[in-house]
């Protein structure tokens, strides 16, 4: 009895404290905003771009409903969270250009990556890559991490701030729309996206495993 009672109390316990460390996250995004308005948003979306651990999808849905309650503008939303999202990936950018390589080439043969696969990584990404930065950033999950390789690859800058800035624009507009047209019940996008960030992240994975392996096979023949 004292297991049974014991293995179904523990799901619901890990539920109420994702529950409460997404309140916190909820809570601490509306204080920002709400002070700070377009500011905030630059600001929270350039710390999610960062890597740093902040829902994309709490930020600019409660920023449409600022829009709903006629207190923000929707275009200046997104502008406001495009432009955070580019200073924050310049920050991943320059870890993948002045430390990702140095520090894979040291390091990586531990998890079998050589230099060959270093070389071939930047010249698949040089010829083929680029546009990947701005898909990835309308993809959850991979748009957080969608700058490293670009710094490793040392994409142009003023071209990876350029298709950065686009695709963040796309996403920042739809998601504060999103946010515009749920009203009162905008917090309830960031649990219908979250339940999908796997699934997606598999999905990608597997395909850029796919155009890898195909890529490879491709020089090969050649």
């Amino acid at each position: 009895m004292p297991r049974r009672y014991h293995g179904t109390r523990q799901p619901h316990r890990s539920r109420n404290a994702l529950g409460t460390l997404m309140s916190l996250v909820a809570a601490f995004v509306i204080a920002v905003i709400s002070q700070l308005r377009y500011l905030g948003v630059a600001l929270l979306m350039a710390i999610e771009s960062a890597c740093i651990p902040l829902p994309s999808e709490v930020v600019l849905p409660f920023s449409g409903y600022l829009v709903y309650k006629g207190e923000l503008n929707l275009w200046l939303v997104g502008i406001a969270g495009a432009i955070g999202c580019v200073i924050g990936s310049w920050v991943a950018y320059g870890v993948g250009a002045w430390g990702g390589r140095p520090l894979v080439e040291r390091y990586g043969k531990y998890i079998l990556v050589s230099r060959h696969d270093l070389d071939l990584a930047d010249h698949w990404f040089k010829r083929h890559g680029e546009i990947t930065i701005f898909v990835g950033r309308l993809l959850p999950v991979v748009r957080t991490f969608i700058a490293f390789p670009a710094g490793v690859a040392r994409m142009p800058l003023w071209r990876f701030t350029a298709y950065t800035f686009l695709g963040s624009l796309i996403w920042c507009w739809l998601l504060a729309w999103i946010g515009l047209k749920l009203g009162e019940h905008w917090n309830t996008l960031g649990g219908y996206f979250h339940r999908f960030d796997t699934v997606i992240g598999i999905v990608f994975l597997l395909f850029a495993a796919w155009y890898v392996w195909r890529h490879v096979r491709n020089l090969r023949r050649a």
